[in-house]
């Protein structure tokens, strides 16, 4: 997508533009010239702000809806206004602090994670989103196999950070429960603490080891636990408020709310999106077809990523009409990935 250069704007054009949007953000209503020469603290003639606006039109940054004789800002317009023409705030005291009391500081991560999603959704009345840490990255407190039938075994998984996950696979050949047990007591005596991806590489070496040397029911025990890590989680996300999407009067069409409800259903799409924005530095804005997600056209997606003791872990962020507060949408999603970050390092307690 081209984008107009802010250099290529005159101050008054800059001005206008400015005014513009920030009405058209407040009011949801396409503005004319007289609007803003009343509004807008702009002492210059309707006439003269209409020849502006004519060619901030041209180059692509506002349009003309055909009901009105008013004007809308673009995408490339959003753009421009987003990169160089708004200043942010972070937020105040008071409002980080009535963040950071409702992430709370113990539980799960997922339990911190559901909270974080609530908080973006509420504060905003937008779309909260967090997309979960694949749970290759954190270190394992204990696991157990227990039996379902002869060749089938639920494994349950409990983490560091007290998360419990349950899987259920098969084996090749029927296992007794002393080999079971044999394979989570090895798992847990030489393994716990250990990331799940680092314990399945380990468990490739000593597999082959443990061929050479070992007892063969110890063999088969580690053998049955490295099936047992074989591959990688599916990514997932968190999704929080889509209904406040009804209310926003730029979605109102049923057919586009169907597309953006199978959207959060599917959750794939959105989650690439995210994943794109896993490196960034700071505050990540996505307006309108600049996604590439038809379904996101008339939407914005602000993100920003969270971590763990410097280690990326995710990304959070809104979902809401490309008429939003931006100003107002990236203070909070830049505080609350960081007020999650301090929680998942553990330093929100002493801070």
């Amino acid at each position: 997508m081209s984008r107009q250069p802010l250099e290529s704007l005159d101050a008054r054009s800059r001005r206008l533009l400015r005014a513009l949007i920030a009405q058209y953000i407040q009011d949801g209503q396409p503005v004319g010239s007289r609007t803003l020469s009343k509004h807008a603290g702009i002492d210059l003639s309707p006439a003269t702000i209409r020849n502006v606006l004519s060619d901030l039109e041209n180059s692509g940054l506002l349009a003309a809806p055909h009901s009105s004789a008013g004007r809308v800002p673009t995408a490339q317009g959003y753009r421009l206004f987003i990169d160089s023409l708004i200043k942010i705030e972070p937020l105040n005291l008071l409002e980080i602090e009535r963040l950071r009391e409702e992430i709370p500081e113990s539980g799960t991560t997922q339990d911190v994670l559901n909270a974080v999603g609530l908080v973006l959704s509420e504060t905003t009345q937008f779309v909260g989103l967090v997309s979960v840490p694949n749970r290759e990255h954190f270190g394992f407190k204990q696991i157990e196999f227990v039996p379902l039938s002869p060749t089938r075994v639920l494994v349950v998984i409990v983490f560091q950070d007290g998360e419990v996950q349950n899987r259920v696979i098969e084996s090749e050949r029927s296992l007794s429960r002393s080999e079971l047990e044999s394979a989570s007591n090895y798992l847990n005596a030489q393994f716990s603490g250990l990331a799940l991806r680092d314990v399945r590489a380990r468990l490739v070496a000593d597999l082959h080891q443990a061929r050479r040397s070992m007892d063969q029911i110890m063999a088969r025990a580690i053998e049955f636990a490295e099936s047992a890590f074989a591959g990688p989680a599916r990514a997932d996300m968190l999704v929080a408020g889509q209904t406040k999407l009804m209310a926003c009067n730029e979605l109102g069409d049923m057919e586009k709310l169907r597309a953006l409800f199978d959207a959060f259903a599917g959750k794939q799409q959105i989650l690439g999106l995210l994943e794109r924005s896993i490196h960034a530095d700071g505050v990540n804005v996505f307006i309108g077809e600049e996604s590439g997600y038809s379904p996101l056209g008339d939407c914005s997606l602000v993100t920003a990523p969270y971590k763990q003791d410097g280690r990326v872990l995710g990304v959070l962020g809104v979902i809401g009409p490309t008429r939003m507060a931006y100003d107002r949408v990236i203070s909070v999603v830049a505080a609350s990935a960081s007020i999650l970050t301090r929680v998942l390092s553990g330093s929100e307690r002493a801070a």
